[in-house]
């Protein structure tokens, strides 16, 4: 017996994984990162360019472009991110406008921008100018008349049609990937899974020009929610150009967790809300580092929104307020009722939209996403037009709903009855009795509040882009200005009761009804997605109205709290369960007491644990033990007698690793010994070239005993951020827990389905 490398000279055997190869450390598709494994890459990689630094300028120059090029991401995430927002607002006026009427003067522009550039507007009629006409005007010359009515109709509903089918075709051709909302699937990439092509420059391009279809149609969803994606995306595309995080899973998510974090910041016009949003409710490592360049990404993105000044109000917020009076401690009360009814609405929305989901993909009704669309659009216009509340984008519908009701108001809800005497400053105008005016708007905005809440469950999931930020708000942005002029007028006709008489003379501005529509959309958005204290930051921000923060707070948390009553899954929550992602929620808690033997495989009466030796086995023997099985890697052993754990070796590593011997190292063939110790076996004379792999073996694989709790094996995952540990008992071998196998029993534990955990 006899050396290996003695026999050709120890140089003759290569170890050819000292030299990395391509593809090596990478993942495939639909599979979760070692976490710890990029960790240490990053910091091998950190260190060898500290060493090399101290050589010479140039590489002293290279370690320094190296420390920033983490800012120059964040830079370019955030002017790409800003721009393609500003552009996305613009389209989105100008198109939802062309459902209606067309600028004559320049085509591309919107009614208000129209109207801007006419000399000929008056202030009680600037809604309208000549330059703009509406396509009964147009086409047979008339504005009024039933005829001009159902030509606008008929147009209208073929625009929505139009855009809609336009943007579900381009889904279903180019992008898959570019529908639904995109914060389901961040949240699960962020924790660590792999989406290949989610990301990616086709879904960024379908996802943008879509959004602008989608909303201009008047479908009920939002911008919003999608416009995280699209920075997402725009966070994958610069961190790829960069090796640093191109080829490290790890870190490249520390770039999408700033990405979305920008993303929220040009949704709303809110960059301090994004960075909380980015923590709060998406991300999942979120180290102090990525919170500076979260905000720096964030400042970036709302400084680029507001040079494009898509709004014209040289303003970032998207429904700034000026509120002239304070609010009361006894309006605390209905503000927890409005939050109550947020926690309500929340509840409800999430059960039907996810049996509506359900039903989607289990019946055949999935196989005819076109024609849903196309339905669900045709419903919405045919509803919406009718009324003046549904018919217009969601977004002005809220900025209405959140306005104070000044002497220059010309909107139905603030049709007051005047006191003819009143000689008040403008701003300062007392609670009135209710006109004709208020009264119908109370019951269209009733009609649109039921259309709202019913046909947004429909509406969200289907397969194109689709927020759920501002319909949500919009649904209590209604209730909340209803139950707003209902204080307003019961504190008005009753100011003598005992609530009111400390606070509410007559003839005091007492109640302010858009500050309940604000409360009410902080309300419902809060029961939907389970955000508190970004939502609160969001809120204040987008309209400016600081003062109101303990409103916003009551209502955020009454409504968190309500909702979690029923069940602790937010929307997004609820939806990567329903596609079976692999996501170790942060926020579930495990109190069962099971140990790891109880959930680690092979389990009794199972086929014992597929092993590799570390000195015994042929590279056939490795080849045909990967075909058989579709595991993701195998514990390494001192030999299947003693089953003495060594390390753990990737299954893709293996193939790569295998696959590039035969073609670069000449004498390996199937019969050569495989090995993963530093020096090769004794073999045999004229044995063929033995095959070291030492280098892609982890010998640090993370090991519990099989009597560790579970509760603590659950910790170890969500905290490390594990693909699998293995369960030793003195040092020998006994079996494995994956992350699959974690979710399973947690699902099993709360009498789910664990069939419903696809993914590994």
């Amino acid at each position: 017996m006899v050396n290996a490398g003695d026999m050709n000279g120890s140089g003759n055997l290569m170890d050819f994984l000292d030299e990395p190869f391509p593809d090596v450390g990478t993942y495939e598709d639909f599979h979760t990162i070692d976490w710890l494994r990029e960790k240490s890459r990053d910091t091998d990689r950190h260190r060898k360019i500290t060493s090399k630094s101290k050589e010479s300028v140039w590489e002293f120059i290279k370690s320094l472009l190296d420390a920033w090029s983490g800012w120059v991401v964040m830079l370019l995430i955030g002017l790409l991110a800003g721009t393609l927002a500003g552009v996305i607002d613009l389209a989105v006026d100008w198109m939802t406008d062309l459902k209606e009427g067309v600028c004559l003067s320049a085509f591309w522009y919107s009614h208000e921008q129209c109207c801007w550039t006419s000399n000929e507007t008056t202030f009680d009629d600037r809604d309208k100018c000549p330059q703009w006409q509406k396509w009964s005007e147009l086409l047979v010359s008339q504005s009024e008349g039933a005829s001009a009515y159902i030509l606008n109709y008929f147009l209208y509903i073929m625009w929505a049609l139009c855009f809609a089918f336009l943007a579900v075709s381009l889904v279903r051709v180019f992008a898959p990937y570019a529908c639904g909302s995109g914060i389901p699937e961040i949240k699960t990439i962020l924790s660590g899974f792999i989406i290949r092509g989610y990301l990616g420059k086709w879904t960024l391009l379908i996802k943008t020009v879509t959004l602008v279809l989608v909303v201009s149609s008047g479908l009920s969803l939002g911008k919003e929610g999608p416009l995280v994606h699209v920075a997402c995306c725009c966070g994958n595309f610069f961190s790829s150009l960069f090796s640093k995080y191109s080829k490290n899973e790890g870190k490249r998510r520390e770039v999408l967790s700033a990405a979305a974090a920008a993303g929220v910041s040009v949704a709303f016009g809110a960059p301090i809300g994004g960075v909380l949003f980015s923590l709060e409710e998406v991300s999942y490592y979120f180290p102090l580092k990525t919170l500076w360049r979260s905000f720096f990404a964030a400042l970036v993105a709302a400084f680029t929104l507001r040079s494009i000044n898509p709004f014209g109000n040289s303003r970032l917020v998207l429904f700034y307020v000026e509120y002239h009076t304070p609010w009361y401690m006894a309006e605390l009360f209905p503000f927890i009722l409005l939050g109550v009814f947020g926690g309500l609405w929340g509840t409800l929305f999430i059960r039907c939209n996810i049996a509506w989901c359900r039903r989607r993909k289990t019946t055949r009704l999935g196989k005819y996403p076109v024609l849903e669309v196309i339905v669900i659009t045709a419903i919405t216009a045919i509803i919406a037009y009718p009324n003046p509340y549904t018919r217009r984008s969601t977004s002005e519908l809220i900025s209405e709903l959140f306005n104070d009701c000044g002497a220059l108001e010309s909107s139905q809800l603030c049709d007051y009855i005047n006191d003819p005497n009143m000689t008040r400053p403008v701003d300062d105008i007392p609670d009135r009795p209710a006109g004709p005016g208020v009264y119908t708007a109370m019951w269209q905005l009733a009609l649109a509040l039921v259309f709202k809440i019913v046909i947004t469950i429909f509406t969200f999931g289907m397969k194109i882009p689709s927020g759920l930020f501002i319909p949500s708000m919009a649904v209590g942005a209604m209730a909340g200005r209803m139950v707003g002029i209902g204080v307003e007028q019961l504190a008005y006709h009753h100011h003598d009761w005992i609530i009111f008489r400390n606070w509410c003379r007559p003839g005091a501005d007492c109640v302010t009804p858009g500050l309940y529509a604000m409360v009410g959309a902080a309300a419902c958005l809060g029961g939907v997605t389970r955000m508190t204290v970004s939502l609160v930051v969001i809120m204040f921000e987008l309209t400016g109205g600081l003062e109101y923060i303990v409103p916003l707070m009551a209502a955020a948390v009454t409504s968190k709290w309500v909702a979690d009553a029923f069940g602790k899954e937010g929307i997004y929550e609820a939806h990567i369960h329903l596609n079976g992602y692999p996501f170790l929620d942060v926020k579930d808690e495990f109190t069962h007491r099971t140990l790891a033997t109880d959930v680690m495989r092979p389990r009794r009466g199972e086929a014992p644990l597929s092993v590799l030796t570390q000195d015994s086995m042929t590279v056939e023997d490795v080849e045909t033990l990967i075909k058989e099985t579709d595991y993701n890697g195998f514990p390494v052993v001192v030999s299947k007698d003693s089953e003495r754990l060594i390390g753990f070796a990737q299954r893709r590593e293996l193939i790569l690793a295998i696959k590039n011997a035969r073609q670069r190292q000449d004498g390996v063939v199937s019969n050569s010994i495989v090995y993963f110790t530093e020096d090769p076996p004794e073999l045999p004379p004229n044995s063929p070239h033995p095959l070291k792999l030492r280098r892609i073996l982890n010998l640090s694989p993370f090991t519990v005993t099989d009597h560790t709790p579970m509760e603590t094996v659950v910790d170890i995952f969500r905290k490390l951020g594990l693909r699998q540990c293995l369960v030793t008992r003195s040092g020998r071998l006994l079996g494995i827990i994956t992350k699959k196998d974690v979710l399973r029993h947690m699902a099993q534990m709360a009498n789910q389905d664990p069939e419903s955990i696809m993914f590994n």
